[in-house]
């Protein structure tokens, strides 16, 4: 089976950093700029600089320091805002600017007040003038899924003849599901002038808790470019989340024959990176990255563990950067107990590990997990 190359594309100090609560200070996006780029993300979307004056300082300053991955900036379909970003990108090794504009008819008369011949027009304004700055532009039909379809591809059409590289449908309001958002591509692309001269993007959102999903299906339909960010972050419910769509590649090939550049063992300490500069925690039983993403505390659970982690694991842990833990509570077995004690550098007899055992299990029915110092605490009172 052929294995196609995903483009993985980044958007958490744009999209993520629009989320509530999430801002970041310049200093602080640029470790994280750092760090994404060391993650190995194909290319990172580093700002709006339209957004704020220190939203552009930070923009320039990432594309002047950070080497490695494409950098792309936001602009809106309008001349002044492409300049803007063309002005402070400039300094990327390989920047590219990315604009955008709203294409639903609900979008276009409720918001934007304009007509879809005014849309047509500034998108072949806006991408041409991108093209005076690099030759790597990204285009985006905000609110794509809810577009007209015929409507949809003549703005592709037009972006494309403009001399836009990569296209971005996204399904921004997180509305589509799985099934739709296959047929939604292979539609698109079937009817699109030059579409295999472009690369196709998808960017979905989590209002219904399927923009991981939706993404996949996507990549099944032909997309070749995923938007996505660290902890799934950003508007609303948030994005599509990397570390998912990437692990799903990796654990799920015989189904997504796709690879990726991203070093996997650092998916862990950049979510941490992430949390450290937002204050921002994870929840606990976030995939990839929550703290009980490889925790185990069910008795059953333990004991196929110990004899081989495969049973209740589908990844090894280390592969993103953390251990498995054998949680002791109120659900663990005799197995558990007994390895977490030898661990510590207790051997201890049957009728030793029943006893402490017992001790372990009345500490946890108090409502609370038994860590190495309690364990301790009970052996040695034994």
């Amino acid at each position: 089976m052929t294995t196609d190359r995903l483009i993985v594309f980044d958007t958490t100090l744009r999209d993520g950093e629009q989320a509530p609560g999430f801002s970041l200070r310049t200093e602080q996006k640029l470790r994280l700029a750092r760090q994404l780029a060391a993650l190995g993300v194909d290319v990172m979307e580093v700002g709006f600089p339209v957004a704020s004056e220190d939203d552009a300082r930070a923009v320039e300053l990432i594309a002047r320091e950070v080497r490695g991955p494409v950098l792309a900036a936001l602009g809106r379909c309008n001349v002044a805002d492409i300049e803007l970003v063309g002005e402070v990108i400039r300094g990327a090794e390989r920047p590219r600017i990315h604009t955008f504009i709203a294409t639903s008819d609900l979008h276009m008369e409720a918001k934007l007040r304009i007509s879809r011949d005014e849309c047509l027009r500034a998108v072949q304004t806006c991408v041409a003038r991108a093209r005076d700055y690099t030759d790597d532009v990204q285009f985006s039909a905000e609110d794509a899924t809810r577009s007209d379809m015929d409507f949809l591809c003549q703005v592709v059409d037009t972006a494309i003849a403009a001399g836009a590289t990569t296209i971005n449908l996204p399904d921004t309001v997180g509305y589509s599901v799985p099934s739709e958002v296959s047929r939604f591509f292979r539609e698109v692309m079937a009817r699109t002038n030059d579409a295999d001269g472009v690369v196709f993007s998808t960017h979905c959102h989590d209002d219904l808790g399927l923009a991981v999903a939706n993404s996949l299906a996507a990549v099944l339909a032909g997309v070749r470019q995923v938007e996505c960010t660290i902890n799934g972050i950003g508007e609303r419910a948030g994005n599509a989340s990397l570390e998912e769509i990437v692990m799903a590649t990796r654990v799920r090939r015989d189904l997504l024959p796709f690879a990726t550049g991203i070093d996997t063992t650092r998916l862990f300490r950049t979510s941490r990176l992430l949390c450290e500069l937002t204050g921002e925690p994870v929840q606990a039983n976030k995939a990839i990255v929550g703290r009980n993403a490889f925790a185990h505390e069910a008795g059953i659970h333990q004991h196929g563990m110990i004899r081989d982690r495969r049973t209740y694991e589908i990844m090894r842990p280390e592969d993103v950067g953390v251990e498995s833990k054998l949680v002791l509570g109120k659900h663990s077995g005799r197995h558990a107990v007994k390895r977490r004690c030898e661990g510590l550098g207790y051997n201890l007899t049957r009728f030793e590990v029943d006893r402490v055992y017992r001790e372990v299990i009345a500490l946890a029915d108090q409502g609370k997990s038994v860590g190495d110092d309690d364990l301790v605490v009970i052996v040695n009172r034994r």
